[in-house]
């Protein structure tokens, strides 16, 4: 806008520049003409005089509108550099907004993607212990197999030694049973003797 409102600037210059230039030229001309050695009557003088004065008045209204038209444009271009400007204003403080937005936005991508980063350690970190966890798992299970064949055999061998028990406790009935018999045969034969 700044550009245009120069040009109207240099425009309304040229023209003013231009009529100024055309009035002197007139007005050398008219001497010129006037102190010839050809001089010619009063009343063609008066006559040209009349109509160079003419065109002279004709060339001030023409200058005047050329200038007030100048002029309205120079005004209507300086309206619209301010309405420009008020614009260009507004734009700006929302160039601003958008920027301290986009700003906001990037800190926090940079807070999301260290937050990513944090995450993804944890993860591998579970993926390690799970892994551990795994082989622990595995050899628990061993650990249990073993115990349930140790337990196994510990029940076969508490079965095998209750039968044991039970069959030395038969014998061991059997025995004191023959141990009263043989008392018993024992004070019999006594009593005899």
């Amino acid at each position: 806008m700044a550009a245009a409102s120069k040009s109207s600037q240099k425009v309304k210059n040229v023209v003013i520049a231009l009529l100024a230039l055309w009035s002197i030229i007139s007005l050398i001309v008219i001497v010129v003409w006037a102190t010839s050695p050809n001089m010619k009557g009063a009343s063609q003088c008066r006559a040209e005089l009349l109509d160079v004065t003419e065109k002279m008045e004709g060339a001030k209204v023409v200058y005047n509108k050329n200038k007030e038209a100048l002029e309205m444009m120079v005004s209507e271009e300086r309206r619209k550099t301010e309405q420009q400007r008020a614009e260009n204003l507004v734009l700006l403080g929302q160039l601003n907004t958008t920027n301290a937005t986009l700003e906001e936005c990037r800190q926090e991508n940079v807070l999301l993607n260290r937050n990513m980063t944090i995450m993804q350690e944890d993860i591998e970190g579970l993926r390690q212990k799970e892994a551990n966890l795994t082989v622990q798992l595995g050899l628990l299970k061993d650990q249990i197999d073993t115990l349930e064949q140790n337990l196994t055999q510990a029940i076969h061998k508490t079965e095998a030694a209750e039968s044991l028990q039970m069959a030395a406790e038969n014998n061991m009935k059997a025995a004191q049973a023959q141990t009263k018999v043989c008392e018993s045969s024992k004070q019999a034969v006594q009593k005899q003797l």
